[in-house]
């Protein structure tokens, strides 16, 4: 119990010296020894790296988990060293709900397909997903935590005794300083008069005692300059290894930017095929259902946008009551047709589609009889059948064809 209060004193006047010394620094009353240009540049640098790295760790943690109270919920396993519980992400809860709507209000109506292939989709791009959050934590979150807890902690702890090798220098500089300054005064100007021979002798002693004090004080400073050498030296070569984390977390960023990639890839095949399978399904219309585009009874000619076609063959497109349609025995009427220009390259799967490439100009028309929301497409002596959507503005109407 003694021995802890005797430190527990030691330490507070510690605290107190450095306070005071600190103070004295700010309004430049106490020497201070400054650090090169070269270590202090290392010095904002390393506080830079550090400062961005949290940044770009904590949103990343927004990116892959947008929810802050499983994110807190995450922290707190991770800080009590359990293992975070499997969580379903939000498409695979939804593919959930999905299957199950669907199987209430019946998997063999239109809406129950829809709903049934619609949750198959989903359930995959939550599994994609998952992947892709396992996959970004270990290779780009994991590094970023390591270099905080581990490598920062390390220099953070060697800046804080380089802090307190420079006070302890500075300090032994003012004491020597002090001590230089009573020796001179001791020696030119006696304590007592010099008619007396006893004052010739208290002169001479004080005169050693303050050179005893002159000496001492100067082994303090060559310790001290000493440890600050060797102590900054350290910190040098660890703030000078913030050039090897900056490799690191390069290549740690690449292989974020790969899974995301392959992510988003996956994604855009489990879309692309979903929406080929719901356009098997007789009726279903792609994009929007507002009957606001003009009929193609007009007489004048007008380019509207077409999009990359993605359906089948035309039987399996066509509206109830027009599957017996043949295409190759359709004629184009002798006026009401448009063009129509394609946004989207579109590889045939068969036969029985069209091949088409962005930007190129296709021939569209409507037939007597027809759904209104239907249009033949035709490009030289093909022909294919497709939905009509929601005009853009300053477009004649858009149109999405299917073969």
């Amino acid at each position: 119990m003694d021995f802890n209060m005797k430190k527990l004193a030691s330490d507070a006047g510690i605290f107190f010296t450095r306070a005071v010394q600190f103070t004295e620094e700010k309004f430049g009353q106490a020497e201070k020894t400054e650090l090169d240009a070269h270590f202090e540049s290392l010095l904002a640098r390393a506080d830079s790296t550090k400062n961005w790295t949290e940044k770009i760790l904590r949103q990343t943690e927004v990116l892959l988990q947008p929810n802050p109270s499983a994110r807190v919920e995450e922290f707190l396993y991770e800080k009590l060293d359990r293992k975070v519980p499997s969580r379903v992400t939000n498409g695979e809860l939804l593919a959930q709900y999905m299957a199950e709507a669907a199987s209430e209000l019946g998997p063999t109506t239109p809406y129950g397909k829809t709903l049934i292939k619609v949750a198959e989709a989903e359930k995959r791009l939550g599994a994609a997903e998952r992947d892709f959050i396992h996959t970004a934590s270990i290779n780009f979150l994991t590094p970023l935590r390591n270099f905080l807890e581990g490598d920062w902690k390390t220099i953070s702890k060697e800046r804080r005794l380089l802090q307190n090798r420079r006070l302890d220098l500075d300090a032994s500089k003012a004491r020597l300083k002090k001590a230089k300054a009573a020796e001179a005064k001791a020696t030119t100007v006696p304590d007592f008069q010099e008619t007396r021979p006893r004052n010739y002798i208290l002169s001479a002693s004080a005169s050693a005692l303050w050179n005893d004090e002159v000496d001492k004080a100067e082994q303090e400073l060559r310790v001290a300059q000493t440890e600050f050498d060797r102590q900054a030296e350290v910190t040098r070569l660890l703030l000078e290894g913030i050039s090897s984390t900056h490799v690191n977390h390069l290549r740690c960023l690449h292989e974020f930017v790969e899974s995301q990639t392959t992510y988003y890839a996956q994604c855009y095949r489990h879309m692309l095929d979903l929406q080929k399978q719901l356009g098997r399904f007789p009726g279903t219309f792609v994009g929007t259902t507002e009957p606001t585009s003009p009929t193609l009874s007009s007489t004048s000619p007008t380019t509207a946008a077409a999009t990359m076609p993605m359906g089948p063959s035309v039987a399996d497109l066509a509206p109830p009551g027009e599957a017996a349609l043949r295409l190759e025995e359709v004629a184009p009427p002798a006026s009401g047709t448009r063009k129509a220009r394609v946004l989207y390259d579109y590889e045939a799967a068969d036969s029985s589609e069209l091949a088409l490439l962005a930007d190129e100009l296709i021939t569209v028309y409507s037939l007597p009889g027809m759904d209104p929301d239907w249009l033949i497409g035709e490009r030289g002596n093909k022909k294919g059948k497709g939905t009509r959507a929601a005009p853009q503005e300053g477009d004649a109407g858009l149109l999405q064809l299917r073969h």
